[in-house]
């Protein structure tokens, strides 16, 4: 699953960031990108986003996936989520036995502070990162990497401990300037807050739980951008958001579908869809006594209308979900896909002893078959798919109570019971079913948040991982996702597309296939230091 750092970990809405929001849109929207260029301006924007990253720092981190508009990587990627040169000049020169990547770095390149960017700055990155004093729940991801080296100012060499076919997909992991951040502790800091990196954007505030405001960086060596101010409100609550959407405080914002549905007349605002690897699952925690029943889980995956889910809460605007991969993409596995079936539930759980009781709650050896389930405050989809989720367990004779929380208050409970979670990547299978599925990273934040353990999932995954022929890791995911049918640890429920409404005043925008973590790094804003206000 996701951790926190990973994905930009989400803080709760909850009752008093509700009020707070709604508080806001007065006092703090009637100019959110700060001392300049004020609402409705040629040259700024406001987008509303859902949520908020705890560091601004790479190195704790934020960015590892690209877009991170204060920082480039060595590579960055296209509107089709092709590899293409950032801070490299090319794309990696791979040796024969591809357990040697060389970059050749982009010469005249400055942080935004004046100084130099060099090929010790990306070393001083991924060795800290690697650092076991380093707190970096993503460092995992680079596991592969035996040793990082410049050759002279202008070079930089990766050297693996074996063949991670999509290590040059970790490289748009973004570089900081050692000069600054090496002269602080790295985890504590004021990078974290106060970061200065070499991308299109500076950051100019960030008012915690509020706003991240940028200013364009007249020096960055792709070009000054157009849109001089652009700024990230935090507003968590969907309803919040559309509603300040509407009133003009904001000119864009990510929604559910039906809210977005509410602006399909708006001749000023254009909704843009983008494709995800973006899931909702149910965590089915293996320490408790219910949810840790291997037949519970077969029941639920089979109970779970998951078209309906689609059709209903999505408005057609997403997939049925089986697993991590979208039944679209080339590593999903045929036939592994879960009908709605309710009679096929019950019997599962009548074969297994669990007997409806007089309530029509089934039992089994006194234990009732009943959990909790928690989905984040303020968060609409999470909310419908856990009350749908519920509906369906219940003819099943499941009795899930479902709760809202902020993180802080559910992440205490994960190990023992159940959430609506989230998840994603559209980079390679080894990004996002590996955190998901290890046995050794269960408990590890929101990393393997089921505490899921299945010795030939563990294999596959480090086949998968380890293993440079195409062919070698096709099979070891097929016999991740055909686990996951045998014993699946998470109820998966649907990928989701998501829905920009965008005030239509400038040209250049469009979509990438985008992860889970949505708005920050993604978005029609993904390119934004690349638009240009229409005439």
């Amino acid at each position: 699953m996701v951790a926190r750092s990973i994905h930009g970990a989400i803080r709760g809405a909850g009752a008093a960031a509700l009020a707070g929001a709604l508080a806001l849109t007065a006092a703090a929207c009637s100019n959110p990108g700060g001392k300049s260029g004020g609402k409705g301006a040629k040259d700024t924007a406001v987008v509303g986003i859902a949520y908020e990253p705890e560091t601004l720092s790479p190195l704790l981190g934020y960015g590892k996936d690209g877009n991170s508009k204060i920082f480039d990587g060595l590579l960055t990627q296209d509107a089709d989520m092709k590899l293409k040169p950032a801070l490299a000049v090319a794309l990696p020169e791979v040796s024969a036995d591809r357990l040697t990547y060389t970059y050749r770095l982009r010469k005249g390149v400055t942080f935004s502070d004046g100084q130099p960017f060099t090929a010790k700055d990306v070393v001083f990155t991924y060795s800290t990162i690697l650092d076991p004093k380093t707190n970096n729940p993503s460092k995992g991801e680079l596991d592969a990497v035996k040793e990082v080296r410049a050759e002279g100012a202008d070079a930089v060499v990766f050297t693996l401990k074996y063949p991670y076919a999509p290590f040059a997909q970790r490289t748009v992991l973004p570089i900081v300037p050692e000069h600054i951040a090496g002269k602080q502790d790295v985890n504590t800091g004021d990078f974290a807050t106060a970061p200065v990196g070499t991308g299109p954007y500076k950051l100019l505030k960030w008012s915690k739980s509020e706003k991240i405001a940028f200013e364009a960086n007249p020096s960055y060596w792709g070009g000054a951008p157009k849109v001089k101010r652009f700024t990230m409100a935090i507003i968590k609550d969907d309803d919040v958001r559309a509603t300040r959407l509407r009133s003009g405080d904001l000119d864009g914002a990510i929604l559910p579908p039906d809210l977005a549905q509410g602006f399909a007349k708006d001749k000023h605002k254009k909704t843009y869809t983008a494709r995800t690897y973006d899931y909702r699952n149910v965590t089915l925690p293996t320490g408790n006594k219910v949810t840790g029943d291997l037949a519970v889980r077969r029941a639920l995956d089979l109970a779970v209308d998951r078209e309906a889910m689609v059709d209903k809460i999505l408005d057609g605007a997403g997939k049925a979900a089986y697993g991590p991969v979208p039944t679209g993409s080339p590593w999903f596995t045929k036939g592994t896909e879960r009908p709605h079936d309710l009679a096929g539930a019950k019997r599962i759980l009548d074969q297994a002893g669990w007997k409806p009781g007089a309530d029509g709650v089934r039992e089994k050896d006194g234990v009732r078959a009943a959990f909790p389930l928690w989905y984040l405050s303020g968060d609409r989809l999470r909310q419908d798919h856990a009350l749908a989720y519920a509906s369906d367990a219940k003819k099943a004779g499941i009795d899930i109570t479902t709760q809202s929380g902020t993180w802080e208050v559910i992440e205490p409970k994960m190990k023992d019971e159940a959430v609506l979670a989230g998840g994603g990547s559209p980079g390679d299978p080894d990004f996002d079913q590996y955190t998901l599925l290890k046995s050794s990273l269960a408990g590890d934040g929101f990393n393997n948040m089921a505490w899921y353990a299945d010795p030939a999932v563990d294999k596959a995954l480090d086949d998968g991982r380890r293993s440079g022929d195409t062919a070698v890791r096709k099979a070891a995911y097929d016999t991740v996702q055909r686990e996951l049918v045998k014993n699946p640890g998470y109820t998966f429920l649907t990928h989701i597309d998501h829905l920009y409404v965008v005030n239509d005043r400038w040209d250049g925008l469009s979509t990438q296939t985008e992860p889970h973590d949505h708005g920050l790094a993604s978005g029609p804003w993904w390119n934004v230091e690349t638009w240009a206000p229409k005439k």
